[in-house]
Parts: C-alpha cells; structure tokens; sequence
C-alpha cells in the first residue's frame, strides 16, 4: 500500500518505519525542514532500539521517504496517517491544534477516496471534530474520505517490537470502505493470531486512555502499598511476587518506585481527567493517581533533603539515570528532573549521568546541573547518590568504589535496583521504596 505518515516524531516515525518494513512504500511528512533533511540524510532523531536497522534498509531500498511536501506526500497516498503531537494545555485537556490544522491542510488536497487514520493520542471526539472540518471544506464522507480512529500502543524501549508484534490492533470505523483496507493493512502484524479489533471511533480513542489510565493506576496503587510497607516493617518485593501471581493482577508495571513519567500516562491521565470533568463526571481514582504520582515523584529527594536537616547547601549530589525509563531518551515528566529541581532549589549542586538522555535533559536543565561521560566520573565529590532510572548498567556496580567515592556513603535507589543486605556489607547505608 501507499502510505503517508504525516508527523515525524516517536510515534510518527515508528510507525512509518514499521509499516515500511512490511513492504509499503511510506512518505513520512513534517514541517520541520531541518529535521526532515537530516532523516533524509541517514540521522534518526529519537533513541529507540532496534529502529535504525529498519530505518536504514527501508530508506536505501526506497520504500521509506521523507519530505515537507504535504500536497505531494497527499497525491501519493491511499491511507493518510496522523501522528501530530496532543501536547497537554495548562488546564490538562489535549491541544489539538496540530491535528486540526493538518486536516484543514489536507481539505483542499483530497481529490480521490482517502482514509485519514489518526494515530495520535486524542479525546473521545476527534475523529468527528476532523470529520466535520473536511466537509466544512467541500469533501463528503464515505466518498472524498473516511476518518479512522486508531491508537498506538508503543512502549519505549520496545516499540518495533511492539509494533511489529502487536497484542491487538484496534481500529475505530463505522465505514464499509475504510474497514477492509485497514484489515488488510495491519493482516501481516497479525499472522500469529493475535486480534484486529473493530469498533466505532470514540469507542477506540477512550480505548488509548482506558489503557494508560488504568496501567498509570496500577502503578499507582503499588507505590501507595510501598510507602505503607515502609510503615509497617513489610517489603514490597515480596508482596509483588505475592500477587503478581494471580492472573486477575499479572506481573507487569507491579514495580514500586519514584512515579511514572514520559509522554504517555501523564498527558493521557491528565486529558481523561480533562475529559471526564467536561461531561461533569468526577473521576476521583484518576485525582488521587496524579496527586499521588507527583508526590512519589519527589520522594526521595525530599528524604535527601532530611537527611541533612533540611538544607542542602555545599552539598553535591550525583544522579544515575535522567531518561523516565531506560532505554529511552525521553525525560518528559521524569520523576529525575522533578527530584533535580527540588534538590537545587534546596541549595545542592548536581551532577548527572545517562547513557542516553544528556542532550534531551540539557534542553530542558540546561547548565544548572553538570553532566558527566560516565557512572563514576559522576560520584566525584559527591555527598550523595540518587538512582533515578533502571538502566541495566547501573544493576552490577563496583559497591566498594562507590563507598570510597561518597562522603556520606548514602544511596537513595529510586529504582529498587539492589538487594539491601548486600549493598549494606560494603558499608553504604541504602534507601530504597518500600522495602525495610
């Protein structure tokens, strides 16, 4: 098939990479010139692994293109994919403006049967706001277009093998035209038997925040019974395993730590909230996920900030890991830098290491931390040690080094990285959530 990905950012550039590698030819669109002239050049902007060897091969092959052209990419393409950011506005609802002006964009461009496919996460209703502007603009549905809701559900870290590999696809259409092309579109994802699911267009957009809502709950939930595990003398380790086991719960995101972050479940949470409090409903489980995840945020950085009496002026604390999870680079909502900027604003100085996430960090801190090259040039002079993110580098560190290196031989383990009784033999007194 033809394709147009309109948007070149995490989600838009997976997606058109992805669907390249299954033999279509892709046109992926942006309005950012330089970034369109350096993907055209060989250089992926976003850190995703495994995204390069597709990203190479396809472009060489010609299946996968890059341009600002909308109007051309438009002409070429039989389904046209939006994948624009839905950043949060102040009061937490999705700005759709990206959205909106793309498809105003497109009116004027439609003059065969095209499928437009949000793929972006968006509220219960864009698909008929989209709607609605194109035949405002002379197109009629069923016949110009067709507008199709369907989400992505990509982790980052894993998102080719999420998307090449999917659980479920879910497409939201009501029209017989647009159904068997996108059936036959996402039929080589599913060979293994795994479902493409069917149903109308709201019911697939409130279905992106469903999931993310309830996954950033269960999170949630976990980091409250943590922090009442460090009251009662109990250990979380053991309670996840306890009821990890049973299928009703599962095993996934039972892990305690510092709160959720990225660009996912703090924008979708807060939109749904935003929703909800439109149509006059008051949903007060996702209230208390939010309240709750930007106190555990900061958790540890405020048990810092007591340990040495409430100021930390002339101390220097070092901290593993910025990215909100590893294998990423994205530090949007990090629980590091909420803590960073708490520790600052108590007087330390900070310096921080990540394998991946320097630059995308120095965008938003800029010079008001230093950043070190490595995990132990990053303890030079340090008072303390926060571990912010679960790299796998950081799981098997040299502890004896690390108890030379840090003046008050304190770590503070966002992540629940270490057994507790093994890092105190080296000496080092370890702070981590919810264990004893």
């Amino acid at each position: 098939m033809k394709i147009a990905v309109v948007g070149t950012g995490y989600v838009g550039l997976v997606t058109g990479t992805c669907f390249a590698e299954m033999g279509n030819d892709v046109i992926c669109v942006d309005v950012n010139e330089d970034k369109v002239r350096q993907l055209q050049n060989g250089k992926i902007p976003i850190f995703e692994p495994g995204l390069d060897v597709y990203y190479e091969r396809n472009r060489k092959e010609g299946r996968l293109t890059f341009t600002t052209n909308l109007s051309e990419a438009t002409k070429e393409s039989q389904i046209i994919f939006l994948a624009l950011p839905t950043p949060p506005g102040e009061d937490g609802s999705a700005d759709l403006s990206y959205i909106l002006g793309v498809a105003k964009d497109l009116a004027p461009l439609l003059d065969e049967y095209k499928v437009i496919v949000n793929k972006s996460t968006v509220p219960v209703g864009t698909a008929d706001k989209v709607r609605i502007i194109l035949e405002e603009n002379g197109k009629v549905a069923g016949e110009d277009f067709d507008v199709v809701s369907n989400p992505e559900f990509l982790r980052e870290g894993v998102a080719v093998d999420d998307f090449m590999k999917p659980e479920r696809v879910v497409v939201g259409t009501k029209s017989p035209k647009a159904k068997p092309l996108m059936q036959s579109l996402y039929e080589p994802f599913v060979r293994n038997g795994n479902p493409v699911i069917f149903m109308d267009e709201r019911s697939s957009e409130m279905t992106k925040y469903a999931a993310n809502a309830f996954l950033a709950t269960k999170i949630t939930f976990m980091n409250e019974i943590a922090n009442l595990c460090e009251k009662v003398g109990a250990n979380v380790d053991q309670i996840r395993k306890g009821i990890g086991t049973d299928s009703r719960i599962g095993k996934q995101f039972l892990y305690a730590g510092i709160g959720f972050g990225g660009s996912c479940f703090p924008k979708d949470v807060q939109a749904l909230q935003k929703t909800a409090i439109t149509y006059g409903y008051d949903f007060k489980i996702l209230d208390a996920v939010l309240d709750v995840n930007g106190d555990q945020q900061i958790k540890l950085a405020n048990v810092l900030i007591d340990r040495f009496g409430g100021d930390l002026k002339g101390k220097h604390i070092a901290v593993w890991g910025l990215a909100f999870k590893a294998n990423t680079d994205d530090v949007r909502e990090a629980s590091s830098i909420a803590s960073i900027r708490l520790l600052l604003a108590a007087g330390a100085t900070v310096t921080a290491f990540d394998p991946e996430a320097r630059h995308t960090t120095a965008a938003i801190l800029g010079d008001q931390i230093v950043y070190s090259d490595d995990r132990y040039s990053a303890l030079d002079g340090a008072d303390a040690l926060m571990i912010c993110t679960e790299w796998n580098e950081f799981r098997n560190p040299d502890f004896a080094f690390i108890k030379q290196k840090i003046a008050s031989s304190l770590i503070l383990d966002g992540r629940n990285l270490y057994d507790p009784q093994e890092v105190e033999k080296f000496g080092l007194q370890y702070i981590s959530i919810g264990r004893p």
